[in-house]
């Protein structure tokens, strides 16, 4: 006779995944010893903020979303929160499959006893995703129980609005956790002081750009995991990641579940083909031939991978830095470099490919800012630059970046055309040219040209975050972040 799943299996297993309920218990050691991302202390802020709304952690597999939780975790229980006011559990576990987010809540209650809740309790759900409704349930719960705070965490983004459950907070209060930054994968690595010296006055200038280059490369081929970035040669293990938690859950699973797709095998053709074209222009006409999928149901897969945090987006404008009325083309970003050498292989530093994925790491940067909203490309009949960056709100241009990887790049006068073209056209009086390895300064026709190295500036870029991320609560603010990203 076949046994049954009862709630004392149940119990059992929630009572495994929250060891701090037993005296002298703590969260799992080896995650313990983990680094904390930058997000650590704006994150534990929002979870011990009186904000009742329930917290969504979402950002796209192998970012640290369940390290950071449990980081959280063990902040609470440092500062002096009983341990049985807080409760973990992973919905990924098939154990809790079909089983409710109240029933889950509920299981809690009964196994520490509280009939009435007398403090505040801190409930982590890991894996949201894979409860139906999700949104629905998170929302449903924080209304029921004002003295629970409610923090969730998953990998597509909520699509619960307001109008859906009009007598309920129905807002999120969104956290993203994106890939790691290059600063970030410095620090891990424990190299960032030997390729910068903060104590002196060129402390924005690598000591070693030779060797800067060797850790961006070994970014862009694997340092994008917080998981690979210990290995020795971090690219290695990049196509198990990419098997295991890319296509098998996110495509084939996360995606298909929530919004009924029948054929997982389109959407997983159309990502290899984004992901081999990461920072090149591509047009709904050409990824319908070449993917073999019509152009209505392109759009929606492309709004499902940007759910799903894997790709951005990015506008054209022309060379007046206006938006096309009718736009057929546009560029495409992985949301983590890493994502290409998982599928394609390490790229070097030699490869054709090189441009197109360091802008790419450029733009994953400045994800991290909340703004690549604010960031378009150029395109004319004969020219066109990498990166311009427009205030939607004024239309003002804050950033103009061209990235030329060639050697000698400031000799360069031919790849130099185009974008001094569009900064004479939008009255711009500088420009920056970021190169694999040059520097230089230019000034032509009244208009400066800064040369710099490309991983240098990404550097750069990743660290910012840090800097903000200490004052505000987290969230970006765009006015404050727009004048930073123009910094060299």
């Amino acid at each position: 006779m076949m046994h049954q799943i009862t709630e004392n299996e149940l119990k059992y297993r929630v009572l495994f995944d929250n060891p701090w309920w037993v005296v002298g218990g703590g969260i799992d050691h080896t995650i313990a010893g983990k680094p904390r991302r930058m997000y650590f202390h704006p994150f534990t802020r929002l979870v011990l903020s009186d904000d009742r709304r329930p917290a969504a952690l979402l950002g796209s597999r192998q970012v640290g979303k369940t390290v950071l939780l449990q980081h959280a975790i063990k902040h609470l229980l440092d500062t002096g929160i009983a341990p049985q006011n807080i409760f973990y559990v992973s919905m990924d576990n098939p154990l809790f499959a079909g089983v409710s987010l109240e029933s889950m809540l509920k299981l809690y209650l009964e196994i520490q006893g509280h009939s009435v809740i007398e403090h505040k309790l801190y409930v982590f759900i890991d894996g949201i995703q894979y409860t139906p409704n999700w949104g629905d349930q998170l929302v449903a719960l924080a209304g029921e129980h004002p003295g629970i705070r409610l923090v969730a965490s998953g990998t597509v983004a909520a699509t619960l609005t307001s109008e859906d459950v009009p007598d309920l907070p129905a807002q999120f209060v969104d956290f993203h956790l994106p890939p790691l930054t290059f600063a970030e994968y410095l620090r891990f690595r424990r190299v960032e002081e030997e390729l910068f010296n903060p104590g002196t006055e060129e402390w924005t200038k690598t000591l070693n750009v030779g060797r800067l280059n060797e850790e961006f490369m070994g970014y862009l081929n694997g340092g994008g995991f917080p998981e690979q970035i210990f290995r020795p040669e971090p690219e290695l293990g990049s196509k198990q990641f990419y098997g295991n938690d890319i296509v098998d859950k996110v495509l084939l699973r996360d995606l298909p579940n929530l919004y009924a797709i029948r054929d997982t095998q389109e959407l997983n053709r159309l990502f290899s083909q984004l992901a081999f074209n990461s920072g090149n222009e591509v047009s709904l006409e050409g990824l319908s031939k070449t993917v073999g999928v019509a152009k209505n149901t392109l759009r929606k897969y492309l709004d499902y991978l940007e759910a799903a945090f894997l790709i951005h987006r990015v506008h054209r404008v022309d060379q007046t830095a206006a938006r096309f009325r009718r736009a057929t083309a546009f560029k495409v970003y992985l949301t983590n470099p890493s994502l290409r050498a998982a599928l394609f292989g390490g790229i070097g530093i030699d490869d054709p490919g090189m441009a197109e994925l360091a802008e790419t790491a450029v733009v994953a940067q400045i994800a991290h800012f909340g703004v690549v909203g604010q960031i378009s490309y150029a395109r004319w009949r004969s020219g066109q630059v990498n990166i311009v960056g427009i205030d939607q709100a004024n239309g003002d241009i804050w950033t103009l970046v061209d990235i030329n990887w060639k050697q000698d790049a400031h000799k360069d006068r031919k790849a130099l055309r185009s974008p001094l073209s569009f900064a004479r056209k939008n009255g711009l009086d500088q420009l920056r040219i970021k190169t694999r390895d040059t520097y230089a300064l230019k000034t032509i026709k009244g208009i400066k040209v800064l040369y710099s190295p490309v991983a240098e500036y990404v550097y750069h870029l990743g660290k910012l975050p840090v800097e903000i991320l200490r004052e505000n609560t987290g969230q970006s603010n765009p006015k404050h972040d727009v004048p930073v990203l123009g910094r060299d």
